[in-house]
């Protein structure tokens, strides 16, 4: 109902199954379920979106008597789930999952159960559990699908026994006194919610008040024979054991043509007395007595939301407990008791004088449109005057004060809650009902004479049943109170479940989960907990053992701040299994078990392998704390010593003195150059090294103390007070590069001040890795460094000046060996073109054309590190200059190299640029788009003015056009070596829109037909692969007339560029000038029919020839379909487009559908829809059957005779509309008809239909079996997968109709 209405939430984490989402995986497999809470009550697991299936099953399971009585069916009547699969074999399989489940929320030890074999029996497949439904709507089809399984059993009447009711509606003449009786049966009694304020008032709108039919409205009478006055009324004449009342709390705004919920306050009572509303009434209060037990809850609105439930525990199977932030009680001054008998009248007190007025009336009531003037006469001021500004509206303030006040006479009246008009005084009005007592608990409630109490403490739950909230797979305790929370807001009752109270539940069965349980159900169930049992504890024993890494400290010495091995060649490292569930003590015996020979103290700390070595953390004192909660966890390391020193030296722990492994870099001596060239080299190759470890400059890793200070470091590396620190400039390595970033054989360091010396390591963020230049003063004399204020340049030495070019002629194909390679020696001023010179003649590559110059122009480009070519690189510009590093190498490729003032770019014709299949262009970076696009099309050969440009997107597919042609591509921050795409096609103007057409072939249109032969003569650009095959009933091939199985045929005839402010007609005369449309002919576009295209079908007809396209919310690429129609066609707003087709008489089959415009404007209740079929037939209303074709499932919903009754209050009576919830009409739906005087057949479908769900049923037995065999995994990828195509659509998802499939038991 209400299409996706009662979806999920996303941000509600109750609306899903939490057990599904989060389970954790462990080294022992998957984790057990959980067992119950403290409720001991069971949950259930949510597929996706059953809550509403939820909330009802576990409203069933907590009616004991359905429970028993269900219980009480063996197999030898339903038969058994093993047999299912027999062909020959009778097992009722719902009523048996439902046992099962039932067995298992009683018995099973778990936090929550699964529903999945239940709704497998239901013939849902896996996506129907992510589908949301109304729970109203389940309630009738559960209930259905449970009376038909039981046919032939012992259990045939369970439902009829239990819920089944009769109401009795009656006409009575005014003139003769005849009556006429027609009676009607019901399971749930359908309730209004707009314009009343409690379940009283609606009941009793519903069977008290009388619907007069007086002046144009009168009633035939049969004795009279002749037009008379008449009353109509209604009562309820046998009552059920249990009595459910649906809520309608979503409606239909027809101004605003959008749904909405009722949100008002609506109270119900605890207890309800339905006397009053009974046409036989000589029985015992206790035959008409009820109290409420379940109240099922949807929070949300009309669009999405969530299902739970509230039900009193009768059989005290739960463990009740208070929750533990208990909210203070309300206090009882908000409920103002007045004295009746001597009343004060307080002038500035709205509530005093209302209060006054009403008491001193004989009737203890007051008309609505009178009070205001009472008020007038007894204050000397309108409400406007004296009350509006600082209370509002005297209907709000009534309303918000409907502790003291309360509506009777059908609205009409205001009377005192605590002196109601006496039934002397004027008609019985729900004011006499048990209504809900106040929030606080009964012995809280003071009277009219007693003053309530200021500090009331509150009241201990009363011993019996209580209160629960069952959500999905959670289940809280809650209080009697908590109930009137649910009255209004977003959060409210939508369905209430009573019982009666004569109906009494035996000592047995209180606190008795096994009571009337089957012994097979019983054995069941402590079979499945053994394995529960057994799977926990193995869980456990793996989950919780850890392996630990313990270092031991007679292996290790400090060095550098760390620790670090003794002996480089051995581990150091013991590995231990433990369980962390055991406590610190018991792991400090194990090892000490394991140390035969260990001598004093053990201490035991977490340690951590840091890249400067072993560093101690937090020591392990507490031996009573468990593994799990001192932080232990798999491969924690721990270092066993004695908790004072090392080797003789004193430990510094804790994360400030974390050590740091710095790369100290020294200038080295002449005589020293081999052993600072294989230092430098062997640093570089072991730790990705800096530029600056070149020769010239040798480097060793060090570790400090994180919280050393930068003088004490300098002061450990030996080096005189003097010496001066530096940093690289720019903090080093970024992001992946080297150096200092100027290139060029140079880069800069940054000399610490004096004030840095005092600083720790920490302090200066220093980290793992850094480089730290140590200089004495003597190092500036060289020519290597030179100074400039507190940065300091190191210049490479000329050894290492130089470029490697490669020469790259063979293609992609060619080998890596096979290509000659140079070393150019180069320094960071040379220019690249020089480089290139030179790289030229080291390659003799003149020598190959002698006597010519050289005919090959070639560039240098660079290379990433998955070895793919980047853009060339500038000639103009120095090394330094073009961030080419020396030592690097530059590959020679051929082709021309970009100017400073232009850009090189990649390109491709119709896709996106692919390995092997781009092109290169370049470009003055000052180029318009359109001189780009020229360019490009000159390069390829292309003509004409049917192109543009488009940048690639993030994930290197076709993006956004380049809107603006006359932009420079800097303007438009196109950088060197981006990727643009020529597309074919003109960019449309801004404002104008870009629409797709396609041509609506109907067979059974013979001009139709005809065209389609001029098709194949029609060059239009479409290959005949363009088509769309839509069916208008279901997935019927070919033409089928008798069953109404129509073939129509989309054909795409072009694209129209058109202005959105040109109106319908303007868009289908510019559809006519199609060439692929020169055929059709049309004597007005009144003749031409615009169908909007969603998802290859048929959406929507585009109505109104003058309103333009931007307010018929036409956008920019959108489909559209257009039909041709042998007459003139303006269909209005309101105005429903529909395909009917009359069933041929005791046949499965049906004429050929015809089209009919229903007009909905006024009136959209079934009653109109039959009407006009009727006229449109001329038959009787009363005798057609009406049924709207579902294509996606094959099925047919029937369109029910009986409407429901809401008010029967005189002039606002409202119908059930087929434009809402569940049947949402719209154009182009299929509409069977059955003519029932001459066809007893009611069932809709067709052999078409039933192959229809045959292959459905196939399908999902096939993604069900895939599912099995591909693992949750597959599952989930694909699902993620659908998510992600439905959400590239704006529009919600369908509506899906709830259905269950039974098999046949008769």
């Amino acid at each position: 109902m209400f299409g996706n209405l009662f979806e999920e939430e996303e941000e509600e984490g109750a609306g899903f199954a939490p057990d599904a989402s989060t389970e954790r995986v462990a080294k022992g497999g998957e984790e057990p379920p959980p067992p119950r809470g403290t409720s001991n009550l069971c949950g259930i697991k949510n597929q996706g979106g059953t809550c509403y299936l939820n909330s009802l099953l576990q409203t069933l399971l907590f009616t004991p008597e359905f429970r028993e009585e269900l219980f009480s069916l063996g197999p030898e009547e339903l038969g058994r789930l093993e047999d299912k699969d027999k062909p020959d074999a009778k097992v009722r399989v719902i009523p048996l999952e439902l046992q099962r489940l039932f067995a298992t929320l009683l018995l099973v030890d778990q936090q929550s159960a699964s529903t999945a074999d239940l709704t497998d029996s239901f013939g849902w497949n896996s996506s129907e559990g992510t589908n949301q439904h109304d729970v109203q709507e389940l309630n009738r089809i559960l209930f259905s699908a449970l009376e038909h399984s039981l046919v032939g059993t012992s259990g045939s009447t369970l439902i009829h026994r239990l819920y089944h009711g009769t109401t009795v509606n009656s006409i009575v003449c005014k003139e003769c006194g005849n009556v006429s009786q027609r009676q009607e049966d019901f399971l749930d009694l359908t309730v209004c919610v707009c314009g009343v304020c409690s379940l009283e008032g609606a009941l009793w709108d519903m069977f008290v008040e009388e619907e007069l039919f007086e002046g144009n409205n009168l009633y035939r009478c049969a004795q009279c024979d002749r037009l008379v006055t008449a009353a109509k009324s209604a009562k309820l004449r046998k009552l059920p054991p249990f009595m459910t009342m649906s809520l309608l709390r979503f409606s239909f705004d027809f101004a605003k043509c959008e749904r909405y919920k009722e949100t008002g306050r609506y109270t119900f009572p605890l207890t309800i007395n339905l006397r009053p509303f009974c046409d036989q009434t000589d029985g015992e209060d206790s035959d008409y007595s009820y109290e409420l037990f379940s109240v099922i809850i949807h929070k949300g609105g009309c669009y999405g939301g969530h299902y739970h439930v509230y039900i009193r525990d009768i059989d005290q199977l739960g463990q009740w407990e208070p929750q533990e932030e208990e909210s203070k009680p309300k206090t009882q001054g908000k409920v103002k008791q007045v004295n009746v008998c001597e009343p004060k009248l307080e002038a500035d007190d709205p509530l005093s004088v209302l209060t006054t007025i009403i008491a001193q009336e004989p009737s203890k009531s007051v008309l609505l449109d009178q009070l205001g003037q009472k008020l007038m006469d007894k204050t000397g001021s309108s409400w406007s005057k004296k009350f509006r500004k600082y209370h509002g509206p005297i209907g709000k303030f009534l309303q918000s004060h409907n502790d003291v006040f309360i509506l009777v006479s059908n609205g009409t009246r205001v009377a005192l809650k605590a002196n109601p008009p006496s039934p002397t005084s004027e008609l019985y009005s729900p004011v006499d009902q048990t209504t809900i007592p106040d929030p606080s608990p009964a012995e809280d409630r003071g009277t009219a004479d007693t003053p309530p109490e200021p500090d009331h403490e509150p009241k201990p739950e009363p011993e019996g049943s209580h209160w629960f909230d069952l959500n999905d797979s959670t289940v809280t305790s809650i209080r009697e109170s908590d109930i009137e929370k649910q009255f209004q807001g977003k959060e409210s009752a939508y369905m209430l479940f009573y019982r009666k109270t004569q109906l009494h539940r035996t000592s047995e069965a209180l606190k008795n989960p096994l009571y009337k349980v089957p012994p097979h159900l019983v054995q069941m169930t402590q079979e499945e907990n053994s394995k529960l049992q057994q799977r926990r504890e193995e869980f456990e024993a793996s989950n919780n053992g850890v392996e630990l890494r313990l270092h031991l400290a007679s292996s290790y010495r400090l060095e550098n701040g760390a620790l670090q091995l003794i002996r480089k060649e051995e581990d150091g490292i013991t590995t231990l299994s433990f369980d962390r569930r055991k406590t610190v003590g018991d792991l400090r015996l194990t090892i000490y078990q394991m140390q035969e020979l260990w001598e004093g103290d053990m201490a035991l700390t977490v340690a951590k392998c840091l890249p400067a070595g072993l560093h101690l953390y937090n020591t392990l004192t507490d031996d009573n704390v468990s593994l799990y909660s001192a932080g232990i966890y798999t491969n924690s390391e721990l270092f066993v010593w004695n908790g004072r020193e090392v080797c003789g030296a004193t430990l510094l722990t804790g994360a400030e003195w974390e050590p740091v492994l710095l790369t100290v870099v020294r200038p080295f001596l002449e005589e020293d150059g081999e052993e600072g060239v294989e230092n430098g080299l062997g640093d570089e190759e072991g730790r990705g090294g800096v530029e600056n470890g070149a020769p010239g400059l040798k480097k060793e890793a060090r570790g400090f103390a994180g919280g050393a200070t930068l003088g004490e470091v300098r002061k450990a590396l030996g080096e005189p007070h003097e010496s001066v620190l530096c940093q690289e400039h720019g903090g080093g390595k970024r992001g992946g590069q080297e150096g200092g970033g100027e290139g060029g054989g140079a880069s800069g360091w940054r000399v610490f001040p004096p004030e840095d010396m005092l600083r720790t390591l920490k302090e200066l963020s220093l980290k793992d890795g850094d480089a730290l230049l140590v200089l004495e003063p003597q190092s500036f004399d060289s020519s290597v460094f030179s100074v400039n204020g507190d940065v300091v340049t190191v210049t490479t030495p000329s050894d290492c000046r130089w470029l490697q070019v490669e020469l790259r002629q063979g293609g992609d194909g060619e080998k890596e060996e096979d290509r000659r390679k140079a070393k150019v020696p180069a320094s960071g001023n040379m220019l690249l073109c020089e480089v290139k010179q030179r790289a030229i003649e080291e390659l003799q590559l003149q020598e190959q054309l002698p006597g010519k110059t050289l005919s090959v122009e070639y560039c240098l480009r660079q290379v990433d590190r998955t070895g793919k070519l980047l853009p060339p690189v500038c000639e103009e510009l120095s090394v330094r200059d073009a961030g080419v590093r020396l030592m690097t190498t530059l590959t020679l490729c051929p082709g021309n190299a970009p100017k400073a003032s232009q850009l090189f770019l990649h390109y491709s014709v119709g896709t996106a640029p692919s390995a092997g299949m781009e092109m290169d262009i370049i470009v003055e970076q000052t180029c318009t788009v359109k001189e780009c696009l020229k360019a490009m099309l000159d390069a390829v050969g292309l003509e004409g003015t049917n192109w543009h440009l488009r940048r690639l997107d993030w994930c290197e597919e076709v993006g956004e056009p380049l809107m603006d042609v006359d932009a420079s591509l800097s303007e438009l921050k196109i950088n060197h070596g981006d990727a643009l795409v020529v597309t074919e096609g003109q960019l449309p103007p801004k404002g104008f829109l870009k629409l797709s057409v396609w041509l609506y072939l109907d067979p059974g249109n013979n001009s139709m037909v005809s065209m389609e032969t001029d098709f194949n003569h029609t060059d239009n650009g479409f290959s005949e692969g363009q088509q769309l095959g839509v069916m208008t009933t279901g997935e019927t091939h070919g033409h089928l007339p008798l069953s109404g199985g129509v073939m129509a045929e989309l054909r795409s005839v072009g694209h129209v560029e058109i202005t959105d402010e040109a109106t319908l007609e303007d868009l289908k005369t510019q559809v006519l000038t199609l060439p692929a449309l020169q055929s059709v002919c049309v004597p007005t576009p009144a003749f031409l029919r615009v169908w909007l295209l969603e998802g290859r079908r048929l959406a929507r007809i585009l109505r109104s020839q003058q309103l333009t396209l931007r307010k018929l919310k036409l956008a920019s690429g959108s489909d559209i379909c257009v039909q041709q129609l042998l007459k003139e066609e303006d269909i209005g707003p309101k105005e429903v487009l529909l395909r009917v087709q009359m069933g041929v008489p005791m046949e499965r089959c049906y004429y050929p559908p015809e089209e009919l415009v229903w007009d909905a404007s006024r009136d959209s209740s079934p009653r109109s829809l039959r009407t006009t079929l009727a006229a449109h037939y001329g038959l009787s209303p009363d005798s057609l059957l009406l049924a709207k074709h579902q294509p996606d499932r094959h099925t047919w919903d029937t369109i029910s005779n009986w409407s429901q009754q809401v008010s029967k209050r005189k002039k606002k009576k409202r119908a059930e509309s087929l434009l809402g919830a569940p049947f949402h009409l719209k154009d182009g739906d299929i509409i069977g008809v059955k003519n029932l005087l001459i066809d007893s057949n009611r069932d809709f479908c067709t052999l078409e239909d039933e192959q229809g769900q045959q292959r459905l049923r196939e399908q999902a037995e096939q993604r069900r079996k895939g599912g099995q065999l591909g693992g949750a995994g597959c599952d989930g990828a694909q699902g993620a997968g659908q998510e992600k195509k439905a959400g590239s659509t704006k529009s919600r998802k369908p509506e899906v109709a709830l259905s269950i499939n039974v098999g046949t038991f008769r």
